[in-house]
């Protein structure tokens, strides 16, 4: 199933065994055929219930893994638990990964700067405006204890420079020779 206003825009499927299929065989490996259009997403849907059956799903070439309309997951609670481990993956290759995270970072960077050049995302949604004294004891109330002592993310640690580069390192440490306490 797919939604689109392009029909050339390269989306070959959705499913792990497509993309698996696609990245071990390469794109010219695989046919793609519109088989039938349709108004709307839910007429779509009721199609392919009917298409992807048992027996089409006992085919050695369908990828297909579910009945049709059921999509790859068992349950709402099986697809909430698949996409917070999938976030839980990503945030780890994230960290061990400094040139993903450069790319995430730039990507994320350059489409909000072509969001704000199109009108879509204003970075002075806030300009000129004030929190209300409620809102501000409200958020002044929500954050008590959150953020003191050691929970706070500071904890323990403390600013050295040697004129030229900053580092934080912990209270406890030795400050190295040609170092001093604080930051430029």
């Amino acid at each position: 199933m797919h939604s689109t206003d392009n029909l050339e825009d390269g989306y070959m499927g959705g499913g792990k065994r497509i993309k698996n299929s696609v990245k071990k065989h390469g794109k010219d490996a695989h046919r793609k055929d519109i088989i039938e259009f349709f108004e709307s997403r839910e007429l779509l849907r009721q199609r392919e219930i009917e298409l992807v059956t048992e027996e089409l799903l006992n085919d050695p070439m369908c990828i297909n893994i579910m009945k049709g309309g059921e999509g790859g997951y068992i349950s709402v609670e099986n697809q909430k638990a698949r996409s917070i481990a999938g976030g839980k993956a990503f945030a780890k290759r994230l960290l061990e990964d400094i040139d993903l995270l450069n790319r995430v970072s730039k990507q994320g960077f350059d489409n909000m700067t072509k969001a704000h050049k199109e009108g879509k995302f204003r970075y002075d949604n806030f300009k000129n405006k004030n929190h209300s004294s409620e809102t501000r004891l409200k958020i002044k109330n929500s954050a008590k204890g959150k953020h003191e002592g050691e929970k706070n993310s500071q904890f323990g640690t403390m600013w050295i420079t040697n004129e030229k580069e900053n580092k934080k390192i912990k209270k406890e440490e030795i400050i190295p020779e040609y170092w001093r306490k604080g930051r430029i």
